[in-house]
């Protein structure tokens, strides 16, 4: 366990800042919280399965609340959470065990460049709204890839799921509230199978900032998914894949 008596407390007011603002961008588009917080965390040195581990269980308790808020506010597709849930958790724990094991970075930058092809498709889409909403008819898939890519890469479950179905048709505001709400289960997955292979290494100050941070957030994010315009989310939504990829994909090849 983390010996608390020796946190600098100071030191956790940045990160709870960073948690809060990523939930709330997560809470409303359906991604970003795992990219962000991940991104922080490497900079300041810790290891990419230390860090993943440490995101994974800040995300445990952010979509908890972020998902019950979602279902408050009716944001949930329920016939599309039951699609998702069993592949994502499926997924999420080979990736965690791959990281945990071995390195999956060589894959990383061709994810991320397709996720920005990804990320300037929806934006279009946003410009030429409203486009026709349908079922989306490919999600077993790409929960088994995003639960998989989320643990791995540390982050990537949104990014993957949320965009692909939304390019699919789905209505922006009930796929961003359903695949925030299947990402507490398999967030609660990937974090018990991180804990199994690397022990407490993973809790750090950095992870208990972002835990206050994302908590205080998350009932704020369903808000937005609620209010705000099916065609302003579109367009956030590609906005914030296209610039989440691209700096991932620079750090990545630097």
């Amino acid at each position: 366990m983390p010996d608390f008596a020796a946190f600098d407390y100071s030191s956790i007011l940045p990160f709870i800042a960073i948690g809060f603002a990523a939930q709330v961008v997560d809470g409303a588009l359906g991604m970003a919280f795992g990219v962000i917080s991940n991104t922080a965390l490497l900079w300041i040195g810790v290891p990419p399965a230390a860090a993943s581990a440490g995101v994974h269980t800040v995300e445990t308790f952010t979509t908890a609340v972020s998902g019950v808020s979602h279902v408050l506010h009716r944001n949930v597709n329920w016939k599309l959470f039951f699609r998702l849930v069993i592949p994502g958790i499926i997924g999420g724990v080979l990736g965690a065990y791959l990281l945990s094991n071995i390195s999956a970075a060589a894959a990383k930058p061709f994810i991320l460049a397709y996720l920005s092809g990804i990320g300037i498709y929806l934006l279009v889409r946003a410009f030429r709204y409203p486009p026709q909403h349908k079922e989306p008819k490919v999600v077993e898939p790409l929960g088994l890839i995003g639960g998989f890519l989320d643990a791995a890469g540390g982050g990537g479950w949104g990014p993957v799921v949320t965009s692909n179905l939304l390019v699919q048709g789905a209505t922006p505001r009930t796929t961003i509230g359903t695949v925030n709400t299947v990402e507490f289960f398999l967030t609660l997955t990937i974090s018990i199978t991180f804990l199994t292979q690397l022990g407490w290494a993973a809790f750090t100050v950095a992870t208990i900032g972002l835990l206050i941070g994302g908590v205080i957030a998350a009932p704020f994010g369903a808000i937005l998914a609620k209010r705000v315009p099916a065609k302003t989310l579109l367009a956030l939504v590609g906005v914030i894949l296209i610039i989440t990829s691209l700096f991932g994909l620079w750090r990545a090849l630097h």
